[in-house]
């Protein structure tokens, strides 16, 4: 099994479009105004979909970012507003936070080995 598709609601088509392209992604699919597809820069998908109302503090979309702190400075300049600049979580993680214009919590982050071998880990694997 492998996840390669997330879609997140949204309430302003064309803000929503522009604030994903901003973030970096590459729009494949443009079905105004209910629908659009975009593209990693690795291949995987994430999309919106027109919804009359999110509630926010329901989703959150983790994006992995290798230079985060470099791109947190670039879509700075390009006017996006964060809401928490990277920081070194507990857990490992370096991670920065805004939100979309419906509301989404989008977190941008670098973790590492982390990511998928925590310390924590249940079944104790350190790496594949």
């Amino acid at each position: 099994m492998r996840l390669n598709q997330v879609t997140v609601g949204c309430t302003d088509y064309a803000a929503s479009v522009a604030f994903y392209t901003a973030l970096g992604l590459t729009q494949i699919v443009d079905a105004p105004p209910r629908y659009a597809r975009f593209e990693t820069p690795s291949g995987e998908t994430f999309s919106i979909h027109h919804a009359d109302q999110v509630i926010a503090g329901t989703t959150v979309v983790y994006f992995e970012i290798e230079q985060l702190d470099q791109t947190v400075a670039i879509l700075k300049s390009a006017g996006l507003r964060f809401n928490k600049d990277p920081v070194d979580e507990t857990w490992g993680w370096r991670e920065a936070r805004l939100h979309d214009p419906a509301g989404n919590e989008i977190c941008l982050f670098r973790a590492g080995p982390f990511r998928r071998f925590p310390p924590w880990r249940i079944d104790g694997k350190t790496e594949d």
